[in-house]
């Protein structure tokens, strides 16, 4: 039984899940505010979190930025009535491991919550290096050109399939099982992901090494050398 800690303020909706989780084979903790919800994630020994991003007394970007700092590794999936593609980068850039945005079904949620849990298995294998990206699975590391990158953990994810094929194009099938253990995911979610990963590992440098191509995937690669 998977343990889930409920960070929300919406008594309605919070009832409501708390009742669709149990009835689908999870325990549930509930917290009202974003203090409560930080310290219970803290002190608990939970295998989920569902954190609301507006929650009173601490919203669920800081909460979700305390746990990171602190070193809490549980996936965080959040929830919000925000949809801009700025939202979810900064959700995404504070440590958040998915997103839905409501009104959500609740087949959905059930089913991020158990692709999240499958994903939480450590990334293994020696460092990769892909021109003058280099990456370290085992200390979560990424360089470029000698210059740390910060890289979200769904980017992560992606960036070593990504680099493990490269230079050969990655379709957006494999791309998804990366993230959520499944050939079909949330388009507009891999979407945002690989926006926020090509910001962190392209967008600084001089030449950009992620490339899409139409209709089939992605590819890594120094074009000059592939």
């Amino acid at each position: 039984m998977l343990r889930v800690l409920l960070i929300e303020d919406n008594r309605d909706l919070a009832t409501t899940l708390w009742d669709y989780l149990e009835l689908h084979g999870f325990a549930v903790d509930h917290a009202y505010d974003g203090m409560t919800g930080l310290r219970l994630a803290l002190t608990g020994t939970h295998d989920l979190i569902v954190l609301d991003l507006g929650l009173p007394r601490l919203d669920g970007l800081e909460v979700c930025r305390h746990l990171r700092a602190a070193q809490h590794d549980m996936p965080v999936l959040m929830l919000t009535a925000r949809e801009t593609l700025d939202d979810k980068l900064r959700g995404f850039a504070e440590g958040a491991d998915d997103y839905l945005v409501k009104p959500f079904a609740m087949k959905e949620l059930v089913a991020r919550l158990h692709a999240l849990h499958r994903r939480v298995q450590p990334l293994l294998g020696a460092p990769l290096q892909v021109a003058d990206l280099e990456y370290d699975a085992a200390r979560f590391r990424v360089r470029r050109g000698g210059v740390s990158v910060t890289v979200t953990r769904a980017g992560l994810r992606l960036l070593e399939v990504l680099m493990r094929r490269s230079p050969l194009v990655v379709s957006h099938a494999d791309l998804a099982r990366a993230l959520w253990g499944e050939a079909v995911g949330d388009p507009n979610a891999m979407r945002t992901h690989l926006h926020a990963l090509r910001q962190a590992i392209d967008k600084p440098f001089e030449k950009p090494l992620l490339h899409s191509v139409h209709g089939i995937g992605y590819r890594l690669a120094d074009d000059d050398a592939s």
